[in-house]
């Protein structure tokens, strides 16, 4: 597994800027957040995804030509069409491998691992590159109190293959909540909307918008029951988890979660004070960050779970 995020770090202290009755001290007390990496101009998604997937094919002492397949994870590709999986194909140099994209928001990664785990546990492939990135930054809202602090850009991956020696990563429960539908959401840019009104300057639509108390009070319920679904299925104690990688939403979120759980605060792994909410890679980042810190030991059990628009749920169980 691998991750990258852009070299530009923006403070809270640059965005407070444009909200001066607000404070540092209450960004990180309400959010947890004290930076974010946004990409400049010229940067691109499918480029942070391509450091991600290199690192991760390091790690796991493979080449990119041993590769059958990318599943791409984003809400906002580089472009629409053709898809950002063909570009980082294109990228990598495996032109001729099956590539695809797919939106499940910020549980889009863990989705993306349960397809390709499918694919390979059917046959379809035997390697396949499973990739998000995210650059939120680009439909912020700057003015926006309830979303300015909260986002940030990056990219992780990972490389699944059929090999016996391997971390195991389990079956992931995905489920949803559609009657949460508009608790978070971009409502322009699709073909309902394809581009703002040429003779009016209201670009809200075009920018990511969120019911902040909807949001909290589901993901808190939508999280713990992810985390306690895994715990059924695998059978096991919270007292047998060693580390939770969520999908880095909200610090007071999450800590609501570990009381609901049991499973202490100090086992989630956290990169959110230093990248943000970067949606679909978060995890992914977590994860690449946590194994390049040396925080996992073998057999480490370790619960995957995420929280997205739509609203999108996933959860599962990796074996270190």
């Amino acid at each position: 597994m691998g991750y990258a995020v852009p070299a530009n770090i923006r403070a809270n202290s640059e965005i407070l800027k444009a909200f001066p009755h607000r404070t540092d001290a209450e960004i990180v007390r309400l959010t947890g957040i004290k930076e974010r990496r946004h990409a400049v101009e010229g940067e691109s998604a499918t480029d942070l995804a391509a450091i991600a997937v290199q690192h991760a094919l390091a790690q796991a002492g493979m080449h990119v030509s041993q590769m059958d397949g990318i599943i791409m994870a984003t809400l906002i590709p580089d472009q629409p069409v053709p898809a950002m999986a063909s570009a980082l194909a294109k990228l990598l140099g495996i032109p001729r491998v099956l590539a695809f994209d797919l939106n499940a928001a910020c549980s889009g990664w863990l989705y993306a691992l349960e397809i390709g785990r499918t694919f390979i546990r059917g046959g379809t492939a035997k390697n396949v590159i499973v990739v998000t990135a995210e650059l939120i930054s680009r439909i912020t809202n700057p003015q926006d109190h309830d979303t300015a602090f909260l986002f940030g850009d990056g990219a992780g991956a990972a490389i699944l293959t059929s090999a016996t020696d391997g971390h195991r990563l389990h079956r992931m429960d995905l489920t949803g909540d559609a009657d949460q539908y508009d608790a978070m959401q971009r409502s322009g840019g699709g073909a309902r909307m394809p581009w703002p009104d040429p003779l009016g300057d209201d670009m809200s639509h075009f920018y990511l918008t969120m019911d902040g108390p909807a949001v909290f009070k589901h993901a808190v319920v939508g999280f713990s029951e992810r985390i306690e679904e895994t715990l059924r299925r695998e059978r096991l104690k919270p007292e047998e988890i060693a580390w939770v990688v969520p999908h880095q939403a909200n610090e007071r979120i999450l800590k609501a979660v570990s009381k609901r759980v049991g499973i202490p605060y100090e086992k989630f792994v956290m990169t959110i004070s230093q990248y943000g909410n970067t949606s679909a890679a978060s995890v992914s980042m977590a994860l690449g960050w946590a194994a390049e810190e040396g925080l996992f030991t073998a057999g480490d059990k370790i619960i995957f779970c995420s929280v997205g628009a739509g609203l999108t749920f996933a959860g599962g169980l990796l074996v270190w």
